[in-house]
C-alpha cells in the first residue's frame, strides 16, 4: 500500500473512532466552494493604551496643605475637592481689599455729590468754570480709584479660590506629590490623575511603512484574547523620532468599557502588502493531532477525505496553502457525516480503490 493510501486510511480510522453524530440513512452535506480572495500581509506591532485626558494639578498660590480627601487610586468626580490649602493669609487680603473697595466707593459718592452741587451753582453763575472743572476731575479720579479697588478685591478673591483645588474632570488619581502639612508655592505639582472614559492607542511605525500606512489608513487593534477593538480616526505625527526613526500613529478607542486601562499592551496589525490566497471556512476543517484534512466532493458528489496544509485564519476563514483548488466543493460541517450511510459508502468505495491499487502493485 502506498504512503498516501496509508495516510488516508489512518485519517478515516481517526474520524470513525469518534461517536456517531448523525445516524440517518442519508445525510445531505452542506458544502461551500473554495474561494480565491486577496489576503493582506500585515505588520504586527505592539501598541500601548493611554488616556486622552491625563494631567497634573499644580498649586496656583502659596500655602500649607490642610486637607487631602483622596489618595492614589481613588476615583473622583468632576468638581470634587482634592486639595485644601490653609487660607488665613488669603482671607486677610480679601478683607483688606474689601475695605479699600468700600473706601473708594465712599470717596466716589462724595465726589459725585460735590460735582452735583458745583454744577448747580455754576448754572446760577455763583462759581467759576475752574471750580466746575476741578469737581469734574475729582469725580473722575474717584471712579478710577473705585475701579482699581474692585480689581484688587477680585484678585484677592481669586487667590483665595486657589486654596481650594477641585478635580477638573472625573477620573482616577494616579500620583500624589505632596503630604499634609507641607508648604507649597505657585507651580508646585500636587496630584496627577487621568480619566478612563476616553482612551487611545499609540504605536510607533518603522520609517519604511509610514507612507503606506498614512495613505491606506487601515489598522486592526486586538487584545491578547483575540478581541478586536473598535477604533476611531487616525492621527499621524508629522515627524520621526530621531533615536528610533519611527513615526507615531495614534488612534482613538470607541469602546472603553471598563476592561481597558492605560498602560495595557495591544497588537496593531497594519497592512503592508496584498497577495492572492485560497480560503475555506474554519468549520470545514477536520483536525486530529497533527493531521489537517477536509471532505471534498468528487465528480459523483461523494465526500472524499483529503489532507490539506493551512496557513493563517481571519474572520472565520482559513487560508489553504496546499491540497485544494479554487472552485472545489468542501463539506462545511464534516462532523455530521461521521457514522452516516453516505460517508460509509464513500469510505467503502475508497477502500475498494485502495485494494485494487494494492493488488495492481
Amino acid at each position: 500500500m502506498k504512503p498516501k493510501a496509508v495516510l488516508g486510511a489512518l485519517l478515516l480510522l481517526v474520524i470513525f473512532s469518534e461517536p456517531a453524530l448523525a445516524t440517518e440513512a442519508a445525510v445531505t452535506p452542506e458544502t461551500v466552494s473554495v474561494e480565491r480572495l486577496a489576503l493582506p500581509e500585515t505588520l504586527v506591532l505592539d501598541g500601548l493604551i493611554e488616556a486622552v485626558q491625563q494631567s497634573t494639578v499644580s498649586a496656583q498660590t502659596s500655602g500649607t496643605v490642610q486637607k487631602l480627601p483622596f489618595d492614589v487610586d481613588d476615583s473622583v468626580a468632576a468638581g470634587d475637592l482634592i486639595v485644601q490649602l490653609e487660607s488665613s493669609e488669603q482671607r486677610s487680603r480679601v478683607n483688606q481689599a474689601q475695605g479699600g473697595r468700600d473706601e473708594a466707593q465712599a470717596s466716589l459718592d462724595d465726589a459725585r455729590q460735590q460735582f452735583e452741587r458745583v454744577s448747580t451753582l455754576h448754572e446760577r453763575a455763583l462759581v467759576s468754570r475752574q471750580e466746575l472743572d476741578r469737581a469734574r476731575n475729582n469725580l473722575a479720579g474717584a471712579r478710577a480709584r473705585l475701579e482699581r479697588a474692585e480689581a484688587a478685591l477680585a484678585e484677592a478673591r481669586e487667590q483665595l479660590s486657589y486654596t481650594r483645588i477641585v478635580a477638573p474632570y472625573g477620573g482616577i488619581l494616579t500620583e500624589r506629590h505632596v503630604e499634609l502639612g507641607e508648604s507649597v508655592s505657585p507651580g508646585q505639582p500636587l496630584l496627577s490623575g487621568l480619566t478612563l472614559e476616553q482612551l487611545r492607542v499609540v504605536v510607533d511605525l518603522p520609517q519604511q511603512y509610514a507612507d503606506l500606512a498614512r495613505r491606506d489608513r487601515q489598522a486592526k487593534v486586538t487584545l491578547a484574547d483575540g478581541r478586536v477593538l473598535q477604533t476611531g480616526a487616525m492621527t499621524f505625527y508629522p515627524y520621526a523620532d530621531p533615536a528610533t526613526h519611527t513615526f507615531r500613529l495614534r488612534m482613538r478607542l470607541n469602546e472603553p468599557n471598563g476592561s481597558l486601562f492605560p498602560g495595557m499592551l495591544v497588537k496593531v496589525d497594519i497592512p503592508v502588502a496584498w497577495r492572492e490566497a485560497l480560503w475555506i471556512p474554519e468549520g470545514s476543517l477536520v483536525q486530529r493531532s497533527e493531521l489537517r484534512a477536509v471532505f471534498v466532493l468528487d465528480d459523483n458528489g461523494q465526500p472524499r477525505l483529503r489532507q490539506v496544509r493551512t496557513g493563517t485564519h481571519q474572520d472565520g476563514r482559513l487560508e489553504v496553502l496546499a491540497g485544494l483548488n479554487e472552485g472545489e466543493k468542501v463539506v462545511l460541517y464534516p462532523g455530521k457525516l461521521v457514522g452516516s450511510e453516505r460517508l460509509n459508502l464513500s469510505a467503502a468505495s475508497e477502500a475498494d480503490g485502495h485494494s485494487d491499487e494494492e493488488a495492481g502493485n
